[in-house]
């Protein structure tokens, strides 16, 4: 297998009081918890749902 690389994302900030579509793409990152930590792939579909969440989660390339 291919060294692919990867995402160490953690859901740091709450999301109540922010639109209800970013709570919905943090639920499409798989995060079901706050502090939870998810290791994702590296692409532009992943990065572009983080961008638009980059306030409440913390992102570390691997």
């Amino acid at each position: 297998m291919k060294n692919e690389k990867t995402l160490k994302v953690t859901w740091t900030r709450s999301a109540i009081g922010y639109n209800k579509n970013q709570m919905k793409i943090l639920e499409a990152l798989g995060f079901k918890k706050l502090n939870q930590t998810r290791i994702l792939p590296d692409n532009a579909s992943v990065r572009g749902s983080l961008f638009h969440v980059k306030h409440l989660v913390e992102v570390v390339e691997e």
